[in-house]
């Protein structure tokens, strides 16, 4: 059932837009004695998630007992993240998903399913899982909220999701990852309808019915003057809910270009991106864009590892960012890969398959650490005297020398491609 829903491409939800939506939400539920909410982590900071939890617990109080980021595989929050992002929030009663532990597993998707949506490239069950808080905290309402945005893995981000991967375990978020990976990312960013969404639909529909959700979800774009701003607000326990905010995400955060780009220079902001497994948003959301024989430049003041978890880190190091072949082949090979399948679909997703150059300029990365897992090196300082952020506007630039680049200062916040190379 959808309790509320609004937006358009014209639309801006201020704050107090906000609070009554979700009140309004809110009150059609009733009376609640314990509340659960699961927003993101701070790598989400502009979903506006904060806000929206901030405003559950004025409705609540109390009754807001737990808060529990839906991490994936993320680094915990620090306090400060949980302050600047949730504000008078009691950091009491944040807890941290342990992805590789507290975890419960509702069901199976069965093998013949993931065959089936897989077209034949995989033959195993999937785990339902999720922190065992959300089925043993006797909650009667569970707030899972969060934008909806082109995603690399499900397509279009959020709402199962952010419950079987953002409380996820390991064997779940491994599977689910390596999925989307072999499928194809380009084939699902930007879609609503993909193998990766299928699946969790079925892991939802048969093995979470019990369990009382709610999806508060926004849609956030930029308004005429290059500000973010709330462009949804959508508010239910159901698909349709999903669906409509993901079309809206489509007109918002979704450009098509006319013709390849030549130059893409990306700017990943150092208080959201200090990884690869992050910063690779830079070349997940644009390389549907990119000519062949273009390049990408990745400007990250903050970078300063490739895996959040050390074990992940250690895998990317180890076996680069190369080919889907490659990667395949060393899944088949390396037993450590084929227990790490959300390491290996990273790998995959971090390589422009040999078509378009990746330049990182990393903040505390060395030349050796970025050529050994094959992307090019360029000096931060120099590249940002050359692009600057400051001076830089989204879009097409032409610079002092002449030279024409594709400005993007968040590729969190949307999806771009040639139209040729995106067909619905």
């Amino acid at each position: 059932m959808i309790y509320y829903a609004r937006g358009s491409e014209s639309d801006i939800l201020n704050e107090d837009d906000l609070r009554e939506g979700l009140f309004s939400a809110l009150e059609k539920l009733g009376l609640k004695e314990k509340v659960l909410a699961i927003p993101p982590d701070f790598t989400r900071f502009h979903s506006h998630a904060g806000i929206l939890t901030r405003l559950a617990y004025k409705y609540y109080g109390e009754k807001l007992t737990d808060v529990l980021p839906a991490l994936g595989t993320h680094a915990a929050m620090s306090e400060k993240e949980i302050e600047t992002m949730f504000g008078n929030v009691p950091k009491n009663i944040f807890r941290v998903h342990k992805w590789r532990s507290d975890l419960q597993t509702l069901g199976e998707v069965p093998s013949e399913f993931i065959n089936e949506v897989s077209e034949g490239k995989l033959n195993y069950s999937w785990p339902a899982q999720v922190n065992k808080l959300v089925t043993e905290g006797n909650y009667d309402l569970i707030l899972s909220v969060g934008q909806v945005v082109p995603h690399e893995v499900v397509g279009m981000a959020n709402q199962a999701k952010n419950i079987f991967v953002g409380t996820g375990g390991k064997e779940g978020i491994n599977k689910s990852h390596y999925l989307g990976a072999v499928y194809g990312m380009e084939r699902m960013m930007g879609r609503a309808d993909t193998p990766v969404r299928k699946v969790l639909n079925y892991a939802a529909d048969n093995f979470a019915k019990h369990l009382p959700i709610v999806y508060v979800l926004t849609v956030v774009g930029k308004d005429m003057y290059g500000r973010l701003a709330v462009k949804g607000l959508f508010v239910g326990d159901d698909y349709d809910t999903f669906k409509l905010a993901a079309e809206l995400s489509l007109k918002v955060n979704f450009e098509m270009v006319d013709e390849p780009l030549k130059k893409v220079v990306v700017y990943l902001d150092p208080s959201e991106f200090k990884s690869t497994w992050l910063g690779n948003k830079s070349i997940y959301r644009t390389r549907m864009a990119i000519a062949d024989d273009g390049e990408l430049i990745v400007l990250a003041p903050g970078l300063k590892e490739f895996g959040e978890d050390k074990e992940i880190d250690r895998l990317i190091r180890k076996y680069g960012y190369v080919t889907t072949p490659e990667v395949l082949k060393y899944v088949e090979e390396n037993e450590e890969l084929k227990n790490n399948l959300s390491a290996a679909a990273h790998l995959i997703h971090g390589s422009s398959e040999n078509r378009f150059k990746i330049t990182y300029c990393p903040g505390n990365l060395t030349k050796e650490e970025i050529e050994s897992v094959n992307f090019s090196y360029a000096d931060l300082k120099k590249m940002t005297n050359k692009y600057n952020p400051q001076i830089l506007k989204d879009g097409f630039n032409i610079m002092p020398d002449g030279e024409e680049i594709f400005y993007i200062s968040n590729p969190a916040l949307g999806l771009w491609a040639y139209k040729d190379r995106f067909n619905n």
